[in-house]
Protein backbone atom coordinates (compact mmCIF):
# COMPACT_ATOMS: atom_id res chain seq x y z
CA UNK A 1 0.00 0.00 0.00
CA UNK A 2 1.49 3.55 -0.81
CA UNK A 3 0.08 6.69 1.07
CA UNK A 4 1.80 8.62 -1.16
CA UNK A 5 -0.72 7.77 -4.30
CA UNK A 6 -3.45 8.99 -2.11
CA UNK A 7 -1.96 12.56 -1.45
CA UNK A 8 -4.39 14.61 -2.92
CA UNK A 9 -6.94 12.92 -0.46
CA UNK A 10 -5.56 13.08 2.22
CA UNK A 11 -5.33 16.30 4.67
CA UNK A 12 -2.03 18.08 5.22
CA UNK A 13 -1.54 16.84 8.05
CA UNK A 14 -1.31 13.25 7.00
CA UNK A 15 0.86 13.72 4.35
CA UNK A 16 4.07 11.57 3.65
CA UNK A 17 6.45 14.76 4.02
CA UNK A 18 4.48 15.28 7.93
CA UNK A 19 3.90 12.28 9.25
CA UNK A 20 7.84 10.80 8.33
CA UNK A 21 9.36 13.40 9.74
CA UNK A 22 7.12 13.06 12.90
CA UNK A 23 7.99 9.52 13.19
CA UNK A 24 11.35 9.72 13.13
CA UNK A 25 11.86 12.72 15.15
CA UNK A 26 9.92 10.56 17.92
CA UNK A 27 12.00 7.41 17.21
CA UNK A 28 15.39 9.28 17.14
CA UNK A 29 14.21 11.20 20.72
CA UNK A 30 13.92 8.81 23.06
CA UNK A 31 17.30 7.22 21.47
CA UNK A 32 19.07 10.08 22.09
CA UNK A 33 17.75 11.27 25.69
CA UNK A 34 19.08 7.15 26.53
CA UNK A 35 22.30 6.58 24.66
CA UNK A 36 24.00 10.15 24.65
CA UNK A 37 22.18 12.80 26.80
CA UNK A 38 22.57 9.93 29.91
CA UNK A 39 26.42 10.25 29.58
CA UNK A 40 26.33 13.77 29.63
CA UNK A 41 23.68 13.68 33.15
CA UNK A 42 25.93 10.89 34.53
CA UNK A 43 29.48 12.85 34.13
CA UNK A 44 27.66 15.57 35.30
CA UNK A 45 26.85 13.42 37.99
CA UNK A 46 30.20 12.66 38.77
CA UNK A 47 29.52 9.15 37.26
CA UNK A 48 33.33 7.64 36.41
CA UNK A 49 34.21 7.01 32.21
CA UNK A 50 33.90 2.87 33.58
CA UNK A 51 30.63 3.24 34.29
CA UNK A 52 29.58 5.36 31.77
CA UNK A 53 30.99 3.40 29.16
CA UNK A 54 29.03 0.47 30.75
CA UNK A 55 25.92 3.08 29.70
CA UNK A 56 26.48 1.38 26.48
CA UNK A 57 24.47 -1.81 27.56
CA UNK A 58 21.33 -0.16 26.98
CA UNK A 59 21.62 -0.39 23.59
CA UNK A 60 21.33 -4.21 24.11
CA UNK A 61 17.83 -4.23 23.43
CA UNK A 62 18.62 -2.78 20.17
CA UNK A 63 20.95 -5.22 19.26
CA UNK A 64 18.37 -7.84 20.44
CA UNK A 65 15.18 -6.44 18.90
CA UNK A 66 15.35 -8.87 16.01
CA UNK A 67 14.14 -11.39 18.42
CA UNK A 68 10.66 -9.37 18.95
CA UNK A 69 10.37 -8.32 15.60
CA UNK A 70 8.71 -10.79 13.97
CA UNK A 71 5.84 -10.00 17.13
CA UNK A 72 5.24 -6.67 15.44
CA UNK A 73 4.54 -7.93 12.35
CA UNK A 74 2.02 -10.86 13.17
CA UNK A 75 0.21 -9.06 15.77
CA UNK A 76 -1.45 -5.74 15.68
CA UNK A 77 -0.48 -2.96 13.25
CA UNK A 78 2.51 -0.76 13.74
CA UNK A 79 0.78 2.03 14.29
CA UNK A 80 -0.64 0.65 17.20
CA UNK A 81 2.96 -0.44 18.73
CA UNK A 82 3.87 3.21 17.31
CA UNK A 83 1.03 4.89 19.93
CA UNK A 84 1.53 2.26 22.79
CA UNK A 85 5.27 2.46 23.29
CA UNK A 86 4.80 6.24 22.88
CA UNK A 87 2.86 6.47 25.64
CA UNK A 88 5.25 4.60 27.79
CA UNK A 89 8.01 6.43 26.90
CA UNK A 90 6.49 9.72 27.79
CA UNK A 91 5.41 8.15 31.34
CA UNK A 92 8.77 6.62 31.85
CA UNK A 93 10.72 10.29 30.99
CA UNK A 94 8.21 11.89 33.19
CA UNK A 95 9.35 9.40 36.04
CA UNK A 96 13.00 9.92 35.48
CA UNK A 97 12.62 13.83 35.39
CA UNK A 98 11.55 13.19 39.28
CA UNK A 99 14.20 10.68 39.77
CA UNK A 100 17.35 12.99 38.83
CA UNK A 101 16.44 14.66 41.83
CA UNK A 102 16.53 12.34 44.81
CA UNK A 103 20.37 11.77 46.15
CA UNK A 104 19.58 7.96 45.40
CA UNK A 105 17.94 8.62 41.84
CA UNK A 106 21.31 7.75 39.95
CA UNK A 107 21.12 3.77 40.10
CA UNK A 108 17.25 3.60 39.84
CA UNK A 109 17.53 6.22 36.62
CA UNK A 110 19.92 3.77 34.78
CA UNK A 111 17.33 0.75 35.87
CA UNK A 112 14.65 3.22 34.08
CA UNK A 113 16.89 3.92 31.01
CA UNK A 114 17.30 0.61 30.50
CA UNK A 115 13.62 -0.50 30.57
CA UNK A 116 12.98 2.52 28.14
CA UNK A 117 15.56 0.92 25.64
CA UNK A 118 13.75 -1.44 25.57
CA UNK A 119 10.43 0.35 24.84
CA UNK A 120 12.71 2.60 22.56
CA UNK A 121 13.68 -0.59 20.29
CA UNK A 122 10.22 -1.91 20.17
CA UNK A 123 9.15 1.74 19.05
CA UNK A 124 11.57 1.35 16.38
CA UNK A 125 10.44 -1.47 14.96
CA UNK A 126 7.29 -0.56 14.33
CA UNK A 127 8.01 2.76 13.11
CA UNK A 128 10.52 1.36 10.37
CA UNK A 129 8.03 -1.10 9.36
CA UNK A 130 5.54 1.62 9.28
CA UNK A 131 7.56 3.20 6.44
CA UNK A 132 8.24 0.87 4.31
CA UNK A 133 4.09 -0.41 4.99
CA UNK A 134 2.86 2.65 4.10
CA UNK A 135 4.95 3.53 1.21
CA UNK A 136 6.36 1.54 -2.02
CA UNK A 137 9.85 1.16 -2.86
CA UNK A 138 9.93 4.71 -5.09
CA UNK A 139 8.40 6.40 -2.29
CA UNK A 140 10.93 4.73 0.70
CA UNK A 141 13.77 5.90 -1.80
CA UNK A 142 12.44 9.18 -2.14
CA UNK A 143 11.97 9.89 1.66
CA UNK A 144 15.79 8.24 2.95
CA UNK A 145 17.30 12.13 3.55
CA UNK A 146 13.90 13.22 4.70
CA UNK A 147 13.83 10.97 7.97
CA UNK A 148 17.29 10.83 8.42
CA UNK A 149 17.04 14.43 8.81
CA UNK A 150 14.35 14.14 11.36
CA UNK A 151 16.07 11.48 13.16
CA UNK A 152 19.78 13.87 13.47
CA UNK A 153 17.05 16.31 14.30
CA UNK A 154 15.89 14.32 16.91
CA UNK A 155 19.07 13.69 18.20
CA UNK A 156 20.19 17.05 17.77
CA UNK A 157 17.54 19.01 19.95
CA UNK A 158 18.38 16.07 22.55
CA UNK A 159 21.91 17.05 22.83
CA UNK A 160 21.70 20.60 21.83
CA UNK A 161 18.21 21.52 23.87
CA UNK A 162 17.83 18.94 26.27
CA UNK A 163 21.80 19.43 27.85
CA UNK A 164 21.98 22.88 27.48
CA UNK A 165 18.60 22.64 29.60
CA UNK A 166 20.17 20.08 31.99
CA UNK A 167 23.57 21.96 32.56
CA UNK A 168 21.70 25.18 33.11
CA UNK A 169 18.40 24.78 34.59
CA UNK A 170 18.47 21.01 36.06
CA UNK A 171 17.90 18.02 35.24
CA UNK A 172 14.64 17.31 36.14
CA UNK A 173 13.77 20.35 33.72
CA UNK A 174 15.77 18.61 31.23
CA UNK A 175 14.02 15.46 31.31
CA UNK A 176 10.53 16.82 32.14
CA UNK A 177 10.94 18.39 28.72
CA UNK A 178 11.85 15.89 26.81
CA UNK A 179 9.03 13.70 27.96
CA UNK A 180 6.45 16.57 27.15
CA UNK A 181 7.34 17.27 23.77
CA UNK A 182 7.31 13.20 23.11
CA UNK A 183 4.14 13.49 24.56
CA UNK A 184 3.12 16.26 21.66
CA UNK A 185 4.28 14.41 19.32
CA UNK A 186 2.24 11.15 20.79
CA UNK A 187 -1.05 13.15 20.51
CA UNK A 188 -0.46 14.14 17.08
CA UNK A 189 -0.29 10.27 15.94
CA UNK A 190 -3.09 9.30 17.84
CA UNK A 191 -5.52 12.11 15.80
CA UNK A 192 -3.32 11.96 12.19
CA UNK A 193 -1.25 9.08 11.85
CA UNK A 194 -2.93 7.56 9.17
CA UNK A 195 -3.87 4.08 8.75
CA UNK A 196 -1.50 2.32 6.54
CA UNK A 197 -2.24 -1.92 6.96
CA UNK A 198 -5.19 -4.21 8.12
CA UNK A 199 -4.85 -5.67 11.66
CA UNK A 200 -3.57 -9.40 11.57
CA UNK A 201 -4.09 -10.83 14.69
CA UNK A 202 -5.56 -8.52 17.70
CA UNK A 203 -2.49 -7.36 19.94
CA UNK A 204 -4.22 -8.61 23.35
CA UNK A 205 -3.73 -12.26 22.10
CA UNK A 206 -0.36 -11.85 21.70
CA UNK A 207 -0.48 -11.98 25.61
CA UNK A 208 -2.35 -15.59 25.64
CA UNK A 209 0.37 -16.76 23.50
CA UNK A 210 3.41 -15.19 25.26
CA UNK A 211 3.45 -18.34 27.88
CA UNK A 212 6.74 -17.97 28.62
CA UNK A 213 5.49 -14.99 30.81
CA UNK A 214 5.59 -17.40 34.04
CA UNK A 215 9.11 -17.25 33.54
CA UNK A 216 9.73 -13.92 33.96
CA UNK A 217 7.55 -13.69 37.04
CA UNK A 218 9.67 -16.61 38.29
CA UNK A 219 12.65 -14.63 37.59
CA UNK A 220 11.18 -11.42 39.24
CA UNK A 221 9.84 -13.49 42.44
CA UNK A 222 13.79 -15.15 42.74
CA UNK A 223 15.23 -11.80 42.87
CA UNK A 224 13.20 -10.46 45.28
CA UNK A 225 13.98 -13.63 47.41
CA UNK A 226 17.66 -12.97 47.20
CA UNK A 227 17.76 -9.45 47.49
CA UNK A 228 15.73 -10.23 50.86
CA UNK A 229 18.08 -12.93 51.79
CA UNK A 230 20.92 -10.61 50.64
CA UNK A 231 21.70 -9.14 54.32
CA UNK A 232 21.77 -12.78 55.97
CA UNK A 233 24.77 -13.96 53.83
CA UNK A 234 26.22 -11.59 51.22
CA UNK A 235 28.20 -9.51 53.69
CA UNK A 236 29.92 -13.08 55.05
CA UNK A 237 30.21 -14.34 51.76
CA UNK A 238 31.99 -11.67 50.13
CA UNK A 239 34.23 -11.32 53.35
CA UNK A 240 35.62 -15.01 52.57
CA UNK A 241 35.76 -14.46 48.82
CA UNK A 242 38.27 -11.52 49.40
CA UNK A 243 40.00 -13.39 52.36
CA UNK A 244 41.15 -15.68 49.68
CA UNK A 245 40.96 -13.80 46.72
CA UNK A 246 42.29 -10.30 47.77
CA UNK A 247 42.14 -8.74 44.23
CA UNK A 248 38.82 -9.02 43.88
CA UNK A 249 38.44 -5.87 46.47
CA UNK A 250 39.98 -3.85 43.78
CA UNK A 251 37.04 -4.34 40.73
CA UNK A 252 34.60 -1.66 40.55
CA UNK A 253 30.68 -2.18 39.75
CA UNK A 254 31.82 -1.32 36.68
CA UNK A 255 34.06 -4.17 36.25
CA UNK A 256 31.97 -6.63 37.47
CA UNK A 257 29.19 -5.71 34.84
CA UNK A 258 32.05 -6.35 32.17
CA UNK A 259 32.79 -9.46 33.66
CA UNK A 260 29.30 -10.13 33.43
CA UNK A 261 28.83 -9.58 30.02
CA UNK A 262 32.05 -11.68 29.05
CA UNK A 263 30.52 -14.58 30.64
CA UNK A 264 27.00 -14.51 28.87
CA UNK A 265 29.04 -14.11 25.69
CA UNK A 266 31.12 -17.23 26.81
CA UNK A 267 28.17 -18.58 27.41
CA UNK A 268 26.03 -18.24 24.27
CA UNK A 269 28.93 -19.16 22.36
CA UNK A 270 29.23 -22.55 24.13
CA UNK A 271 25.71 -23.09 23.95
CA UNK A 272 24.79 -21.55 20.23
CA UNK A 273 23.14 -24.90 18.78
CA UNK A 274 20.98 -25.67 22.13
CA UNK A 275 19.84 -21.68 21.58
CA UNK A 276 19.11 -22.06 17.65
CA UNK A 277 17.01 -24.85 17.93
CA UNK A 278 14.74 -24.05 20.74
CA UNK A 279 14.78 -20.49 18.49
CA UNK A 280 13.73 -22.75 15.04
CA UNK A 281 12.04 -25.71 16.43
CA UNK A 282 9.52 -25.29 14.04
CA UNK A 283 11.01 -23.85 10.46
CA UNK A 284 7.53 -23.28 8.91
CA UNK A 285 6.26 -20.54 11.85
CA UNK A 286 6.37 -17.64 11.02
CA UNK A 287 8.81 -15.82 13.30
CA UNK A 288 11.37 -18.85 12.01
CA UNK A 289 10.37 -18.17 8.61
CA UNK A 290 11.86 -14.21 9.13
CA UNK A 291 15.26 -15.86 10.16
CA UNK A 292 15.44 -18.36 7.76
CA UNK A 293 14.60 -15.86 4.77
CA UNK A 294 17.07 -13.16 5.70
CA UNK A 295 19.59 -15.55 6.07
CA UNK A 296 19.11 -17.63 3.07
CA UNK A 297 20.78 -15.74 0.43
CA UNK A 298 23.85 -15.37 -1.38
CA UNK A 299 26.90 -13.29 0.32
CA UNK A 300 24.71 -13.16 3.52
CA UNK A 301 27.32 -13.93 5.61
CA UNK A 302 29.29 -10.98 4.47
CA UNK A 303 27.07 -8.45 4.20
CA UNK A 304 25.93 -9.34 7.90
CA UNK A 305 29.51 -9.53 9.05
CA UNK A 306 29.59 -5.82 7.50
CA UNK A 307 26.44 -4.59 9.27
CA UNK A 308 27.64 -5.58 12.08
CA UNK A 309 31.24 -4.24 11.60
CA UNK A 310 30.64 -0.72 9.62
CA UNK A 311 30.21 1.45 13.36
CA UNK A 312 32.59 -0.13 15.51
CA UNK A 313 34.41 2.92 15.30
CA UNK A 314 31.98 5.60 15.29
CA UNK A 315 30.31 3.89 18.42
CA UNK A 316 33.40 3.43 20.37
CA UNK A 317 33.95 7.12 19.63
CA UNK A 318 30.06 8.24 20.13
CA UNK A 319 30.18 6.63 24.07
CA UNK A 320 32.97 8.68 24.61
CA UNK A 321 32.44 11.97 23.15
CA UNK A 322 30.28 13.46 25.79
CA UNK A 323 32.17 12.82 28.41
CA UNK A 324 35.37 14.79 26.70
CA UNK A 325 33.25 17.79 26.31
CA UNK A 326 32.46 17.42 30.11
CA UNK A 327 35.93 16.44 31.21
CA UNK A 328 37.59 19.54 28.77
CA UNK A 329 34.95 21.96 30.50
CA UNK A 330 32.56 23.10 28.33
CA UNK A 331 29.53 21.42 29.11
CA UNK A 332 27.65 24.84 29.09
CA UNK A 333 29.13 25.07 25.54
CA UNK A 334 27.84 21.65 24.48
CA UNK A 335 24.63 22.59 23.85
CA UNK A 336 24.81 25.39 21.55
CA UNK A 337 27.83 23.31 19.49
CA UNK A 338 25.05 20.52 19.38
CA UNK A 339 22.05 22.32 18.07
CA UNK A 340 23.31 25.43 16.89
CA UNK A 341 26.41 24.00 15.16
CA UNK A 342 25.41 20.38 14.66
CA UNK A 343 22.09 20.47 13.84
CA UNK A 344 22.86 22.39 9.95
CA UNK A 345 25.56 20.14 9.09
CA UNK A 346 23.65 17.11 10.62
CA UNK A 347 20.56 18.14 8.20
CA UNK A 348 23.40 18.78 5.06
CA UNK A 349 24.96 15.47 5.68
CA UNK A 350 22.06 13.82 5.83
CA UNK A 351 19.81 15.41 2.60
CA UNK A 352 23.23 15.35 0.48
CA UNK A 353 24.16 11.30 1.59
CA UNK A 354 20.13 10.71 0.17
CA UNK A 355 20.44 12.98 -2.98
CA UNK A 356 23.83 12.13 -3.86
CA UNK A 357 22.92 7.79 -3.04
CA UNK A 358 19.73 8.05 -5.23
CA UNK A 359 21.94 10.26 -7.97
CA UNK A 360 25.18 8.05 -8.09
CA UNK A 361 23.94 4.65 -6.71
CA UNK A 362 25.13 3.17 -3.26
CA UNK A 363 28.13 1.71 -4.87
CA UNK A 364 29.47 4.67 -5.83
CA UNK A 365 29.14 6.16 -3.08
CA UNK A 366 29.34 3.47 0.07
CA UNK A 367 33.54 4.19 0.39
CA UNK A 368 33.50 7.80 0.50
CA UNK A 369 31.25 8.36 3.23
CA UNK A 370 31.93 5.55 5.10
CA UNK A 371 35.63 7.21 5.25
CA UNK A 372 34.90 10.35 6.07
CA UNK A 373 32.28 9.25 8.83
CA UNK A 374 35.08 7.14 10.23
CA UNK A 375 37.72 10.04 9.67
CA UNK A 376 36.06 11.80 12.35
CA UNK A 377 37.92 9.48 14.92
CA UNK A 378 41.43 10.84 14.00
CA UNK A 379 40.24 14.22 13.92
CA UNK A 380 39.08 13.97 17.46
CA UNK A 381 42.58 11.97 18.74
CA UNK A 382 44.19 15.56 17.28
CA UNK A 383 42.03 17.81 19.46
CA UNK A 384 42.70 15.94 22.40
CA UNK A 385 45.74 15.72 22.09
CA UNK A 386 46.17 19.44 21.75
CA UNK A 387 43.93 20.05 24.62
CA UNK A 388 45.54 17.61 27.36
CA UNK A 389 46.47 20.08 29.67
CA UNK A 390 42.81 21.40 29.75
CA UNK A 391 41.38 18.08 30.32
CA UNK A 392 44.06 17.45 33.10
CA UNK A 393 42.84 20.19 35.14
CA UNK A 394 39.22 20.46 34.34
CA UNK A 395 38.24 16.88 35.00
CA UNK A 396 35.70 16.65 38.05
CA UNK A 397 36.62 20.45 38.95
CA UNK A 398 33.88 22.91 40.18
CA UNK A 399 35.23 25.51 38.44
CA UNK A 400 36.60 25.15 35.21
CA UNK A 401 39.53 27.20 33.33
CA UNK A 402 38.27 28.62 30.11
CA UNK A 403 39.74 26.37 26.91
CA UNK A 404 40.01 29.83 24.65
CA UNK A 405 38.25 31.49 22.09
CA UNK A 406 40.00 29.86 19.40
CA UNK A 407 40.21 26.32 20.73
CA UNK A 408 36.55 26.41 21.22
CA UNK A 409 36.28 27.07 17.45
CA UNK A 410 38.23 23.99 16.90
CA UNK A 411 36.16 22.33 18.79
CA UNK A 412 33.57 23.32 17.25
CA UNK A 413 34.65 23.19 13.71
CA UNK A 414 35.42 19.13 14.31
CA UNK A 415 31.84 18.52 16.07
CA UNK A 416 30.63 19.93 12.03
CA UNK A 417 32.49 17.77 10.24
CA UNK A 418 31.78 15.02 12.62
CA UNK A 419 28.19 15.73 12.32
CA UNK A 420 28.15 16.13 8.65
CA UNK A 421 29.97 12.55 8.38
CA UNK A 422 27.82 11.05 10.53
CA UNK A 423 24.83 12.14 8.49
CA UNK A 424 26.79 10.66 5.26
CA UNK A 425 26.81 7.48 7.10
CA UNK A 426 23.45 6.78 8.24
CA UNK A 427 22.03 7.53 4.80
CA UNK A 428 24.55 4.53 3.73
CA UNK A 429 23.41 2.30 6.45
CA UNK A 430 19.66 3.02 6.34
CA UNK A 431 19.71 2.98 2.26
CA UNK A 432 21.64 -0.45 2.94
CA UNK A 433 19.29 -2.02 5.91
CA UNK A 434 16.70 -1.38 3.45
CA UNK A 435 18.03 -3.08 0.79
CA UNK A 436 18.24 -6.51 2.86
CA UNK A 437 14.56 -6.60 3.49
CA UNK A 438 12.58 -9.20 2.24
CA UNK A 439 8.91 -7.82 0.95
CA UNK A 440 6.61 -10.18 3.65
CA UNK A 441 8.94 -9.63 6.80
CA UNK A 442 9.75 -5.68 6.33
CA UNK A 443 9.53 -4.56 9.96
CA UNK A 444 10.96 -7.72 11.54
CA UNK A 445 13.76 -7.87 8.63
CA UNK A 446 15.18 -4.64 9.53
CA UNK A 447 14.57 -5.02 13.16
CA UNK A 448 17.40 -8.07 12.61
CA UNK A 449 19.59 -6.06 10.32
CA UNK A 450 19.76 -2.72 12.92
CA UNK A 451 20.11 -5.20 15.84
CA UNK A 452 22.99 -6.35 14.10
CA UNK A 453 24.89 -3.31 13.45
CA UNK A 454 23.84 -2.16 17.47
CA UNK A 455 26.40 -5.75 18.34
CA UNK A 456 29.73 -4.09 18.10
CA UNK A 457 28.43 -0.59 19.13
CA UNK A 458 27.73 -2.14 22.22
CA UNK A 459 30.76 -4.01 22.91
CA UNK A 460 32.38 -1.38 21.57
CA UNK A 461 30.79 1.39 24.07
CA UNK A 462 31.52 -0.80 26.95
CA UNK A 463 35.69 -1.00 26.19
CA UNK A 464 35.53 2.54 25.36
CA UNK A 465 35.44 3.68 28.96
CA UNK A 466 38.11 1.31 30.15
CA UNK A 467 40.12 2.50 27.22
CA UNK A 468 39.46 6.00 27.74
CA UNK A 469 40.27 5.78 31.82
CA UNK A 470 43.27 4.16 31.56
CA UNK A 471 44.67 5.63 28.04
CA UNK A 472 43.28 9.04 28.09
CA UNK A 473 41.13 10.74 25.04
CA UNK A 474 43.53 10.97 22.47
CA UNK A 475 45.00 7.84 22.05
CA UNK A 476 41.49 6.24 22.98
CA UNK A 477 39.93 8.27 19.72
CA UNK A 478 42.76 6.82 17.85
CA UNK A 479 42.29 3.21 18.65
CA UNK A 480 38.66 4.31 17.70
CA UNK A 481 39.65 4.53 14.41
CA UNK A 482 41.55 1.29 14.12
CA UNK A 483 38.45 -0.51 15.23
CA UNK A 484 36.56 0.82 11.98
CA UNK A 485 38.85 -0.18 9.49
CA UNK A 486 37.44 -4.25 8.92
CA UNK A 487 34.30 -2.65 8.11
CA UNK A 488 35.81 -0.87 5.52
CA UNK A 489 37.70 -3.50 3.73
CA UNK A 490 34.19 -5.35 3.87
CA UNK A 491 32.60 -3.31 1.85
CA UNK A 492 34.37 -4.82 -1.44
CA UNK A 493 32.89 -7.72 -0.61
CA UNK A 494 28.98 -7.13 0.24
CA UNK A 495 25.95 -7.43 -2.29
CA UNK A 496 22.94 -5.36 -2.14
CA UNK A 497 25.07 -2.29 -3.48
CA UNK A 498 23.44 -2.12 -6.76
CA UNK A 499 19.30 -2.11 -6.99
CA UNK A 500 19.45 -4.96 -9.34
CA UNK A 501 20.61 -7.07 -6.72
CA UNK A 502 17.11 -7.05 -5.41
CA UNK A 503 16.34 -9.16 -8.28
CA UNK A 504 18.60 -12.00 -6.82
CA UNK A 505 17.18 -11.82 -3.49
CA UNK A 506 15.06 -15.53 -2.85
CA UNK A 507 11.21 -15.01 -3.15
CA UNK A 508 8.49 -16.23 -0.85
Amino acid sequence: MSLQNSNGKSSLFKLPHVWAFTTYFAEGLPYTLIRMVSSVFFRDMRVSLEAIGLTSLFGVPWVMKFLWGPVIDQFGTKRKWIIIMQFLLVILFIIVAFMSALPYGIKLIAGLFFVGAVLSATHDIAIDGYYMEALDKQGQAKFVGYRVMAYRLAMMAGTGIIVTIGTTAGWFSAFFAGGAFLGLLFVYHVFFLPHVEEEKIKIHTLLKKVFRIKFLIAGVTLVLILWGMKSLFWKRLSDKLITLLPFLKSISLAGWVAIGLLILLIGLAIFKNRIKELFFRDKESFYSRAFFDYMDRDKMAVAIAFIILMRTGESALSSMVAPFMVDLGIKVHYGWLSGGVGLPFSIIGAMAGGFWISKFSLRKTIWPFLLAQNLTNVIYMGLALSLTKYIAVNTGADIVISIGHFNLFLVACVHAFDQFAGGLGTAVLITFLMRTCLERFKAAHFAIGTGLMNISGVLAGVASGFLAERLGYGIFFGISFLLSIPGMCLIFFIPFLDNRSQILEKQN
